[in-house]
């Protein structure tokens, strides 16, 4: 259910079983290992003319085999019909070249013009198992790559006092087009060593030790380089042509499918998050509700690692062009064990670093589980008290529901036992909170929202042959009758779209947020005689039969976001499968939100203009789509020394406006301010500096007032579900 893209997303928490001895011939291997590191790390202040090439990688039978049995699954098992033709193998050209070279760094022009020929030819070679232009096209990747580092090491060794920068030089975000010649080449090279100098030097690294450490990074690279087989060239292939079909079906080798077990598991080790290789570097796709990143606050969606540390003052290993599972490995370990991860913020423009740690501990289902809160909102001479239930993923204990446990846990039993809290302690109205939920179990999708109607049908599913199944609450007892709303983000995903969507077609409450995710697909695990694939089988619909596919769940008033649509979110991804609708199913409204909608977004354009929290958010939207716009990087130090003043008196400002409007003390610097941000604790900031989660339980309060229900939160007389 939860949107990932499992061929390049690795789960970091878990621990890898490590032996306490070995056989001889490991000794031996290792020896040999170590002589391999020592001797390809002396390769990278080697002339590159002179560096050996390295060896050509080959398919072997057993690849072609499994490449032709993939393609044989696909085209019997996904959604839409697959044809394979010159116009898909043109997309499988396109996608297996952004696979290797997203940034367009390595490549050049030349190598673009000989690859051409590939371009109509993929639907052919994959009928017939024929991998040989494939891995052709990988080796050339591996030998620009090796071209690169070699270069950029010698630069460090040979030129490394005389990089300039007071030159007016900038570096491009993202390129174009290849380099067209050798002197285009070592061009952007160089300019990519002068802002990895460059950004080292103004986070305070001694001048010596940024050269030490990108020595070290770039040897390291090419020993990783050394180490990539066939069975990594074979995987990137199949799930660039995977990719060419739809993001969500995927190829799993067998270790990635041992990764795809442990990570249902939700009592397992580590920092709690999901990574995703994206070129050289490793980002963050989103972390686990309870985890321990989410608890520290630091590490957001969109971060991307470039280092990982162990212990508080351990080296930090640099991770760029480093394998996906190798990281994970890093970032792995015990309870209790401090990690640092060296990162460049999703929200940072100018590639500043920071430094941040995490204490490693379990991640447990108790920690992702519903949990309640309280907002009280004056309106006038009235107060309100607004239930808040946050809920961070659509959970179920299998196994004890399996056995037979009458306790077992689930969102829907959580959020019952919630709503019967709230209601004794009084509450007028309830806000569900999804932001950030991915998705989860459907089964607790549709048990949820049947703590709000009395019955009728939730969400229709339509499989590859057209049938349609629709998925209803039956019981015709309902936990809770007063008002609602349900709050999202560009992040609630899947089962969390069936539940808003739900809501808001039966008109049984208010949506509020931003867009949301737009995942509206559903896919099945398939294994095969080499791992697993994962395929799109079916696809969502509201009651309505309107898709969420693409377009995702529409808040009735949008609230405003940090994240960037246009980089996070279905409809960002390429070769979706696409947006449609079906019948609608058969079902009677429970109550109608339409008419107060535009009385209700006037209220709250009102009360966003004074309210500093608010404006606080509002004035880092806009810094964001500023530098978002940017193209560049500038390489002179002076520019950037002043715009990272700039920015840090920006913040200092915007802060302690903030502050001084919500009658707290300013600070004084910057440093105060940092030294303040470090000490916090927790998901960010604390709930009453929550604007969205406040702005929401005002519109529900709102939403109570213009519809004259004071009564408010009260279960229904014939309830037979609700608690005492």
């Amino acid at each position: 259910m939860e949107n990932r893209r499992w061929s390049r997303l690795a789960h970091v928490n878990f621990i890898l079983p490590v032996r306490r001895s070995a056989p001889r011939w490991r000794l031996r291997a290792g020896c040999w290992c170590a002589i391999a590191f020592w001797f390809l790390a002396s390769l990278t202040w080697a002339d590159t003319a002179s560096a050996p090439v390295l060896a050509d990688l080959s398919p072997d039978a057993q690849q072609s085999a499994l490449g032709k049995e993939i393609l044989h699954r696909l085209s019997r098992g996904h959604y839409n019909s697959i044809i394979l033709n010159d116009q898909v193998s043109g997309r499988i050209f396109d996608s297996y070249l952004r696979a290797m070279d997203p940034s367009r760094s390595y490549f050049r022009s030349s190598d673009i013009r000989e690859f051409e020929a590939y371009r109509s030819r993929f639907d052919d070679l994959l009928k017939a198992g024929e991998l040989g232009p494939a891995f052709r096209m990988f080796n050339r990747y591996r030998q620009r790559l090796a071209e690169r580092l070699r270069f950029i090491a010698a630069t460090i060794a040979d030129e490394f006092d005389a990089l300039d920068f007071s030159k007016d030089e900038t570096l491009a975000r993202q390129h174009d087009s290849w380099a067209a010649s050798e002197v285009e080449v070592k061009a952007r090279w160089r300019r990519q060593v002068k802002n990895d100098v460059l950004s080292r030097l103004l986070a305070g690294t001694k001048r010596e030790e940024v050269r030490t450490a990108l020595q070290r990074r770039y040897g390291n690279q090419l020993v990783r380089l050394g180490q990539v087989n066939s069975t990594d060239a074979f995987r990137i292939y199949i799930n660039a042509f995977l990719r060419a079909i739809d993001p969500h079906s995927v190829y799993f080798p067998p270790h990635q499918s041992e990764n795809f077990n442990i990570h249902m598991s939700l009592s397992l080790e580590g920092i709690g998050a999901v990574l995703q290789a994206d070129g050289e570097i490793v980002k963050v796709v989103r972390l686990v509700a309870g985890g321990p990143a989410d608890k520290a606050g630091d590490l957001q969606p969109g971060d991307r690692i470039v280092g990982v540390g162990q212990g508080k003052q351990g080296e930090i290993v640099d991770v760029l062009g480093m394998r996906l599972r190798d990281v994970v490995t890093l970032i792995r370990g015990p309870r209790g064990t401090t990690v640092r991860l060296e990162i460049i913020p999703q929200i940072s423009t100018t590639e500043q670093r920071k430094l941040i740690r995490i204490v490693r501990n379990k991640v447990d289902l108790d920690d992702q589980k519903a949990s309640r809160s309280i907002r009280e909102v004056e309106l006038g001479d009235r107060t309100r008290k607004i239930g808040i239930i946050r809920v961070p993923g659509f959970y179920l204990d299998f196994a004890a529901l399996k056995a037979g446990d009458p306790n077992f846990k689930s969102t829907a039993g959580d959020v019952k036992r919630l709503i019967a809290e709230l209601q004794e302690a009084g509450v007028s109205g309830l806000v569900i909170d999804l932001r950030d939920n991915g998705g989860g179990a459907l089964r607790e999708a549709i048990a949820l929202v049947s703590l709000f109607i009395r019955k009728g049908p939730v969400v229709q599913v339509r499989d590859g042959r057209g049938v349609i199944r629709v998925h209803s609450d039956t019981d015709g007892k309902v936990t809770y009758t007063g008002p609602l709303a349900v709050l999202v983000n560009r992040l609630s995903a899947s089962a969390s779209e069936i539940f808003a969507a739900a809501i808001q077609d039966y008109g049984r409450g208010l949506v509020v947020g931003g867009q949301t995710f737009g995942k509206g697909t559903v896919q099945t695990l398939i294994p095969i005689r080499r791992g697993r694939l994962k395929l799109t089988q079916a696809k969502f619909y509201r009651i309505s039969g309107e898709g969420t596919q693409n377009r995702g769940v529409i808040p009735d008033i949008e609230l405003p976001g940090l994240i960037d649509k246009s980089q996070v979110g279905e409809s960002s991804l390429e070769h979706t499968v696409a947006w449609d609708a079906i019948d609608k199913a058969r079902y009677s409204p429970a109550g109608r939100t339409s008419p107060f909608v535009e009385t209700l977004a006037q209220r709250h354009r009102v009360r966003a203009k004074s309210d500093p929290d608010f404006a606080y958010l509002l004035a880092r939207i806009a810094r964001l789509e500023q530098e978002r716009a940017e193209t560049a990087i500038s390489l002179k130090e002076e520019t950037r020394r002043a715009r990272k003043q700039g920015d840090e008196l920006r913040q200092l400002e915007s802060e302690n406006r903030r502050r001084v409007a919500k009658g707290r003390k300013p600070f004084a610097s910057y440093a105060e301010l940092a030294a303040y941000n470090e000490k916090r604790t927790g998901p960010g900031a604390s709930p009453e500096e929550d604007p969205i989660l406040n702005e929401a339980a005002h519109i529900l309060a709102d939403f109570i007032e213009v519809t004259r229900n004071p009564e408010g939160a009260r279960p229904a007389a014939s309830d037979t579900r609700a608690s005492p």
